[in-house]
């Protein structure tokens, strides 16, 4: 399957991956064939990239980082429980006690990952951008797990950095959902109230006998910056929680890939390119080469342009070097159809990949 802007979408295209709504309930089945009206719908509901059914990508497949059984749950888990924080009109005084199904999702969310050899940061599974919060949660916590099981926490460690992170934004279900969903910028005055969601997030968290207390300052600390320009304490380096730190990484990831009701989603070179602009400054060099060297940054599926001039789709990553895939060359150097051959970046180390497409430049040589 190959990965494609919804505005190069054509009618008759089949979607080759699912795409579900805020709930982790199937919107759209893969397979179904693509009609006008579905066109418009996906680019109303703010999809950005798809999977499509291609001929000659067939024999790409999508990795999941977790299974449908344990993705639907969490989602479930974290959807019930916020919604029950917030109330009806978004705000709430006085605390819940967290079910513990929390706790159980994560073991689960962790044998998943565990029975991975090599776990990734992929591109995750097409959701719509009406309800970010609980999409958000899930993707952060399974990208600073990645991280986690790269640096060498133990299982344990895991499991505490796994709930802080799964956790991190509960502070918000007592935000104003004017101020969590406003589609423009934020005034001073919302800014302020929107930071605030990190230390109401601690109080919630501290208190709660299922979760552990490092897992409360991952909620507090998330924004933090090593240079003390984050929030609620402007903390430097030394003073912010390793932790904390990892979570910050993902979180700030996660929220550029991400479709949002303001703004657009990167694709996962580009965010990875900001995230090292803060490079010593906002993030600490070392976790951000633990990422960068764990994220991929060109998913399968995604058409790029060679530095011959040739393009092609990204058909498989080598987990030692993420950076250099293999890509199934489609065009040659003046756009013109080929036979498909397949180029490994990870030996033919003259060749890089200069530009990614949308997906829409691909002509296919008739057999």
């Amino acid at each position: 399957m190959r990965l494609v802007s919804v505005n190069r979408l054509q009618a008759g295209m089949k979607l080759g991956k699912k795409i579900y709504n805020d709930e982790g309930l199937v919107l759209l089945a893969d397979g179904v064939e693509l009609t006008d009206a579905l066109i418009k719908r996906l680019a109303k509901i703010d999809i950005g990239y798809i999977y499509i059914e291609d001929s000659v990508t067939e024999d790409v497949v999508i990795p999941g980082m977790l299974q449908d059984e344990t993705r639907n749950q969490a989602l479930k888990v974290i959807r019930n429980q916020f919604q029950q924080m917030s109330g009806a009109s978004g705000i709430t005084k006085g605390f819940y006690h967290l079910d513990k199904k929390f706790s159980k999702v994560m073991d689960s969310i962790l044998d998943d990952m565990s029975s991975q050899e090599d776990p990734m940061i992929m591109l995750l599974d097409m959701h719509t951008a009406d309800n970010y919060l609980y999409v958000h949660s899930l993707n952060v916590c399974l990208y600073t797990l990645v991280l986690g099981i790269a640096h060498g926490y133990s299982k344990e460690e895991l499991r505490v950095i796994g709930l802080g992170s799964l956790l991190h934004d509960i502070g918000k279900t007592q935000i104003p959902v004017k101020i969590v969903q406003k589609p423009g910028m934020l005034s001073e005055d919302e800014f302020k109230h929107m930071q605030a969601h990190t230390e109401i997030g601690y109080r919630i968290l501290k208190e709660e006998p299922n979760i552990p207390l490092l897992a409360a300052h991952c909620a507090l600390q998330h924004h933090e910056r090593i240079d003390g320009s984050g929030y609620p304490r402007g903390l430097t380096g030394p003073q912010i929680h390793e932790y904390a730190k990892w979570l910050g990484v993902a979180d700030s990831y996660d929220a550029m890939t991400s479709n949002r009701i303001y703004k657009k989603a990167m694709l996962p070179h580009q965010a990875v390119e900001a995230l090292y602009v803060g490079s010593g400054t906002l993030y600490e060099q070392k976790q951000l080469e633990i990422f960068r060297d764990r994220v991929a940054i060109y998913p399968l599926g995604l058409t790029v342009k060679l530095s011959t001039g040739e393009s092609g789709v990204v058909v498989k990553i080598d987990p030692s070097i993420p950076h250099r895939p293999v890509v199934r060359v489609l065009n040659g150097p003046e756009g013109e159809p080929v036979t498909p051959y397949e180029h490994d970046l990870g030996k033919a180390l003259s060749v890089v990949i200069v530009d990614v497409t949308d997906g829409g430049e691909i002509i296919v040589k008739s057999t």
